[in-house]
């Protein structure tokens, strides 16, 4: 079972400010320079509810669309499952970090990711630590937060060995697939729209 203590001391709300992770998209030719990542706290599904914050901000086809996101990250436990519920994907990253840290989540599972997108742009750099060194949740924090972004967290997973490989499940024919009894599933909800 996941200890969330640690992960709440990192995600109690914060702005980025900087030209970094998701703030980075369209940064210097918008007016919004920032972003908001919310807390994580422990609750339910049912607690889901849309920030008056910006969480995603960038320039298409020459206009700025500032994208509200949730009030709070949610995790949960069902059926001895640790779930998170959140906006901006690259933040499993930090999640799935957070669970190697603690011993909950051990390398070379399958991860299955559901979405419209791949989510498998390489990022600017790679996590600057191998899973036999010792690094920190601050690291991870940080590398999820001011290197990652939306469309590029499971390349670093993958070269870490957190995963064995991934199934990516980007559209509803894509379901019938089978599955492996143990695998970390990844869901971005826009594969349904």
């Amino acid at each position: 079972m996941l200890d969330i203590k640690p992960l709440q001391k990192f995600y109690k709300g914060f702005y980025i400010t900087t030209p970094n992770g998701n703030n980075s998209f369209s940064y210097f030719e918008r007016q919004n320079k920032s972003i908001y990542v919310p807390p994580l706290i422990e609750g339910l599904p049912v607690q889901l509810e849309i920030s008056d914050k910006i969480a995603f901000s960038e320039v298409e086809d020459g206009v700025e669309k500032n994208i509200p996101g949730l009030k709070n990250f949610i995790y949960y436990r069902t059926n001895d499952k640790d779930i998170f519920l959140f906006d901006n994907h690259n933040h499993a990253f930090f999640f799935w970090m957070a669970a190697f840290l603690q011993n909950v989540l051990q390398p070379g599972l399958k991860l299955i990711h559901v979405d419209m997108h791949t989510d498998m742009h390489k990022p600017p750099f790679l996590f600057p630590f191998t899973l036999q060194q010792s690094f920190t949740l601050k690291d991870v924090f940080d590398y999820t937060n001011y290197t990652l972004h939306v469309a590029c967290f499971i390349v670093p997973a993958l070269r870490l060995g957190l995963f064995s490989e991934v199934e990516i499940i980007d559209s509803t024919l894509s379901f019938e697939n089978t599955i492996p009894d143990k695998f970390v599933l990844d869901i971005d909800l826009d594969v349904f729209t």
